[in-house]
């Protein structure tokens, strides 16, 4: 028996019912021969760290404040890996698949756009402008990303399951009582890493928001903080306690009402003070104009495409597609290089002087 013919042992024997099995996989897309160690489950989580290069340019992408000038601000990578530690704590004590949990949360957010939700929002008007039957969300193309633009087009031919997870991440701003109930997902794993993604980020959105001063703690509401408690560390240790002691043995995810409640409210909170605050906004309308230009430089001028490839597709839609793949996979910092060499004249400072 091999070692990874023991790991699947011990899975079928020590896991959830409701668990998801690495022996019982769905498979790949183009299948391969097993590995000798490893489970399906931990190869994706190996290629995603090891060969995904869209996951390492997560570091230079913004989470909330864009351009941050603060060097401890969560940044997407950091999030990631927030997100992926939360969802392995959730995992272990549920007796889920740790490896799948986290081959789906490290991979999550790969298809994130430059400058967070403002720019994936400026690029979805973008790519609309020149194929109107086109769409842009970040979770979708995060598939697109491991299925077709990893490895020059071969992609990381990831398991069925991890990819089904990566897509089904996004909830938008739904409540997460709403989410709970009426989500069905493909793998409790992947509800998991849905969870914990919002989790993650009211926290240490939060969290940020009080280190830099752009909120006060006079600000949270006390229905947060009471149920919750006042410090980071507290306020994910009640919801991941809570989440564990509600979900422990069942098929679905589930939380208290007074928690979950205490949870959407710090979510409603951030939205309105933080992700729609008129100081947000005035960043987000300068990213649209970026986003906005860079856009159609390359649909307009065959010299500055030939940045994406030198061979010009041959219809509109075709060559919308390949500029928005591009201008996805920027980080902040290439992104606005770019605005400055095509739209400033030469002698401007660096953005690293400014």
């Amino acid at each position: 028996m091999t070692i990874r013919e023991q790991i699947e042992q011990r899975e079928s024997d020590y896991l959830s019912q409701y668990a998801t099995l690495s022996a019982e996989s769905a498979g790949r897309a183009r299948p391969e021969p097993p590995c000798p160690v490893r489970t399906i489950f931990q190869r994706d989580r190996d290629r995603i760290i090891h060969l995904c290069r869209g996951f390492r340019r997560l570091a230079q992408k913004t989470q909330v404040f864009i351009s941050a000038r603060e060097d401890h601000l969560r940044t997407r990578l950091s999030h990631t890996l927030e997100v992926a530690q939360i969802a392995r704590t959730i995992a272990k004590a549920l007796r889920l698949n740790e490896d799948l949990t986290e081959a789906v949360a490290l991979a999550h957010d790969v298809g994130h756009t430059p400058f967070g939700h403002a720019g994936e929002d400026s690029l979805a008007q973008a790519y609309r402008a020149y194929d109107p039957q086109a769409g842009f969300a970040h979770h979708e193309h995060s598939l697109r990303v491991v299925d077709v633009l990893e490895r020059d087009g071969e992609g990381l031919n990831l398991s069925q399951e991890t990819r089904e997870g990566i897509v089904a991440h996004s909830k938008s701003m739904k409540d997460l009582q709403i989410d709970l109930e009426e989500t069905n997902p493909p793998t409790i794993e992947a509800m998991v890493v849905r969870v914990a993604d919002r989790i993650a980020y009211i926290a240490h959105d939060l969290d940020d928001c009080l280190r830099t001063g752009f909120l006060s703690a006079r600000q949270v509401p006390a229905a947060v903080t009471e149920v919750l408690g006042e410090r980071h560390s507290q306020r994910v240790g009640t919801m991941v306690r809570d989440l564990t002691e509600h979900s422990l043995d069942q098929p679905r995810i589930s939380m208290s009402s007074t928690v979950l409640s205490a949870a959407d409210a710090l979510k409603d909170f951030l939205l309105r003070e933080v992700y729609q605050s008129p100081r947000i906004r005035q960043e987000t309308d300068k990213v649209a104009g970026i986003i906005r230009r860079l856009f159609d430089l390359y649909m307009e001028d065959d010299q500055a495409f030939a940045e994406i490839n030198s061979a010009l597709p041959a219809d509109t839609n075709g060559r919308a597609r390949r500029v928005c793949d591009y201008i996805a996979g920027m980080t902040d910092r290439f992104a606005r290089s770019r605005y400055l060499q095509h739209f400033l004249p030469a002698g401007f400072p660096s953005f690293e002087e400014l």
